[in-house]
């Protein structure tokens, strides 16, 4: 995805991870409440993305040393941080390649909101809820809102990223396609480490230079981390969230929050509502939504939180949303509606909401989510592993169909379909 400014700190406004996402929660070392324990052992790099010769690369970091003296960050950082970096491929790659990852909402929610991820949550809830009730007190964001930021950017800890930061951002810089904005990101990274809050080898993060557990791009982190127990490193990246979940929180609070308002809600609109009225750009009074006939989706009236908007990111026949000013809050930490939606429903789940009820129309294959997750458990049944059934067309699934298909003499397009599907029952049969 394009960016346009540095604004998020899971990244950048438009910047995603690779989005793995789905982008089951681990457990974290670290006591109940939240307090500091003792350092946990580095943590290594063992990343997929390996360095490879790159004569051009070694030329611009040789030429970036110099830029970066001149910026004031002392020879001895630029020296440590650059020790064995290398020029990242797959990094490239991924950049290149980031639309492969755009989702439908449906499925976003599928994978950051599924059963599994809010019961990870409620347990870190339970486990971390001394230390979220303090967060809260100290920056006025609630618990289950920062619990969700956490849950959509790593799952809870589980997916902090094992990328070499310092490599990731000089490779990325090198590359050119944002090369400037890239370069801003790696000299806060070495203000970073210069300050002393973490090493070169446990500055890992994600292909796009996003850290810790709620995944802070190093500019963000200059901002907003904090040092929440006062022991002079703000360590995001460590198995103990304590940081991390303080920086996240206020970060929220600095774009806006407004504690005990909601992001927005699940609304059911009236027959024949006027969708030119829906977006974000078209924004009215309570007053006005409920004169038009629009109620809660459960039933009652809707909650009157200031001037507010409709949404409907599935088109006219999907869910709706009336959304107050905390969903723009959220959207100072990233930017795309269906990420907004996910933290906002993950935290209503997290606290006790009901899914979403609204029902999504099927797909442009004509599949419901129901008919994905059966596509995906007989393929599975026939030996073509499509992985977990969760609705949710990925690579695992496209090349279990692929094989399908060469299996059975068919072009192997790796694409859903009806025919596919009523195919795959017959031979189950």
């Amino acid at each position: 995805m394009a960016v346009t400014k540095p604004r998020r700190a899971g990244g950048m406004n438009n910047i995603r991870r690779s989005v793995s996402f789905g982008l089951a929660a681990a457990l974290l070392s670290g006591c109940v409440g939240g307090s500091t324990s003792a350092p946990s052992a580095p943590r290594v790099a063992r990343s997929e993305f390996r360095p490879v010769p790159n004569p051009g690369f070694d030329a611009w970091v040789t030429a970036f040393r110099a830029r970066a003296l001149a910026r004031g960050i002392p020879p001895g950082t630029v020296d440590a941080a650059f020790r064995g970096v290398g020029f990242l491929p797959d990094v490239v790659e991924r950049d290149r390649n980031q639309t492969e990852f755009k989702r439908s909402l449906e499925d976003y929610l599928a994978i950051v909101a599924n059963e599994d991820r809010v019961a990870a949550g409620r347990a870190k809830l339970r486990r971390y809820g001394g230390l979220l009730a303090e967060v809260e007190s100290r920056f006025g964001v609630e618990a289950h809102v920062v619990a969700a930021i956490w849950g959509v950017e790593s799952r809870f800890g589980e997916r902090r990223g094992d990328v070499p930061v310092i490599s990731a951002l000089a490779t990325l810089a090198y590359d050119g396609r944002r090369g400037a904005f890239f370069e801003s990101q790696l000299v806060a990274a070495l203000r970073i480490l210069q300050r002393g809050d973490v090493t070169p080898a446990r500055m890992l993060g994600s292909w796009a230079g996003a850290m810790g557990h709620t995944q802070f791009i190093p500019t963000s982190y200059e901002a907003f981390a904090v040092d929440f127990r006062g022991d002079g490193r703000r360590d995001i990246w460590s198995d103990d969230p304590t940081d991390a979940l303080a920086s996240a929180a206020a970060y929220l609070n600095r774009s806006g929050w407004r504690r005990g308002q909601p992001w927005g809600v699940e609304v059911r609109l009236p027959e024949g509502f006027n969708s030119a009225l829906t977006g974000r750009g078209t924004s009215r009074p309570v007053a006005d939504w409920r004169a038009q006939g629009v109620r809660l989706a459960g039933g009652g009236a809707v909650p009157d939180h200031g001037p507010s908007s409709i949404l409907t990111p599935a088109g006219a026949a999907g869910p709706a949303f009336l959304i107050f000013r905390n969903f723009t809050v959220i959207t100072r930490y990233n930017n795309a509606v269906n990420y907004v939606i996910g933290v906002g429903h993950l935290s209503d789940r997290l606290r006790g909401g009901p899914p979403i009820r609204g029902r999504f129309p099927p797909d442009a294959a004509g599949l419901s989510i129901a008919d994905r997750k059966l596509l995906q458990r007989q393929l599975t049944a026939a030996g073509f592993d499509a992985g977990d059934a969760d609705g949710v067309i990925g690579t695992k699934t496209r090349d279990a169909i692929r094989a399908y298909q060469r299996s059975v003499g068919l072009p192997a397009t790796g694409e859903p379909s009806r025919e596919l599907l009523g195919r795959l029952k017959r031979d189950a049969l």
